[in-house]
C-alpha cells in the first residue's frame, strides 16, 4: 500500500471513524470538564494534540531501541506512563510562562493529561497496530485533532445548551451527557467508511 494512502486511512480513521472520545470513549474527563466554554477547549485540544503526537513519538523510540532490545514489554504501560508525565510537565511550565490566563482556565484539568487515557492510548495502540514511527507520529497527530474536534463540537453545543429552555431535571449535566451521547451517535456513523 502506498505510504500516502497509508497516512492518508490512519488520519481519517483517528479523526472520525475512531474518535479517541466519541468511538472509543477514551478522554472522556477532560471533555465533560473542560467543554464549558469554546476558548478553553480549544486550549484543551491543542494542549492534548501536541502531547499525544510527541508521546507518539517517545514512546516509539523507548519502545523500539530499550524495552524491545532488552526483553521489557511487559513494562510498556509503567514506561509509557513516566514518559507522558515528564511531557505534560513541559508543556505544563511552558503554558504557566506564554500563556497564563489559558493555564489559569486549565486548571486541574492540565495535570490530568498525564492520566488522560486517550494519551496512554494511543501509545498502546501505536505498538498494538504495528506502526511504523512516521505512523505513530500521524496516528498520534490526527488523534489529538480528533479529540479537538470533538470537544470544540461539544463546548459549542454546551454554550448553546446554556441558553435553551429545558425541564429542570434535565439542566446542567444531564443535558451535556445527553448532548454528548448524541454526538458519540453521529460519530459511529463513521464506523464504517474505509479508505480503499
Amino acid at each position: 500500500m502506498n505510504i500516502f494512502l497509508s497516512l492518508f486511512s490512519i488520519s481519517l480513521s483517528a479523526i472520525l471513524a475512531e474518535n479517541f472520545i466519541l468511538v472509543k470513549f477514551l478522554g472522556i474527563c477532560p471533555f465533560m470538564g473542560v467543554s464549558k466554554k469554546t476558548d478553553t477547549a480549544l486550549g484543551m485540544g491543542i494542549a492534548v494534540t501536541f502531547v499525544m503526537a510527541i508521546a507518539s513519538a517517545a514512546t516509539w523510540a523507548v519502545n523500539e531501541f530499550l524495552l524491545l532490545p532488552y526483553a521489557l514489554e511487559y513494562m510498556q504501560t509503567v514506561v509509557f506512563i513516566l514518559v507522558i508525565a515528564a511531557l505534560v510537565q513541559f508543556v505544563e511550565m511552558f503554558l504557566q510562562k506564554a500563556m497564563p490566563a489559558l493555564y489559569q482556565s486549565l486548571g486541574i484539568y492540565l495535570p490530568l493529561i498525564t492520566t488522560n487515557c486517550a494519551v496512554l492510548g494511543v501509545a498502546l495502540l501505536n505498538i498494538q497496530n504495528n506502526y511504523s514511527f512516521i505512523e505513530s507520529v500521524v496516528y498520534g497527530f490526527t488523534g489529538g485533532i480528533g479529540f479537538t474536534v470533538a470537544i470544540l463540537l461539544f463546548s459549542s453545543v454546551r454554550e448553546r445548551l446554556e441558553d435553551c429552555d429545558c425541564p429542570k431535571a434535565f439542566r446542567g449535566f444531564p443535558i451535556a451527557l445527553l448532548a454528548a451521547g448524541l454526538l458519540a451517535l453521529a460519530f459511529m456513523g463513521f464506523s464504517g467508511f474505509k479508505v480503499v
